[in-house]
């Protein structure tokens, strides 16, 4: 996955121009910093959905190949069973 940046500098910047004294934006800015961290582990990017995508795209491929191989096979089955 890739990683989004977060400026913290202009985050707290922004909050002080807004009215929050240094601590309240340094906090601020530490809860948002946290949140995103701790989610970025969590979220797919559209990378790691076309991976997936692929794989169960390649599985169902098989899957009907298979299928139509048994089903083949149980016709030539019938087949020599007729007289």
């Amino acid at each position: 996955m890739t990683a989004t940046a977060f400026d913290t500098y202009a985050a707290a910047k922004t909050l002080r121009e807004a009215g929050f004294d240094e601590r309240q934006a340094e906090a601020a800015v530490a809860v948002m910093r946290d949140a995103t961290a701790a989610d970025r582990n969590e979220l797919a990017t559209k990378a790691d959905l076309r991976i997936e995508i692929a794989a169960l795209e390649a599985r169902m491929y098989r899957a009907s190949w298979m299928q139509a191989g048994a089903i083949v096979a149980a016709v030539v089955a019938l087949i020599k069973l007729l007289p």
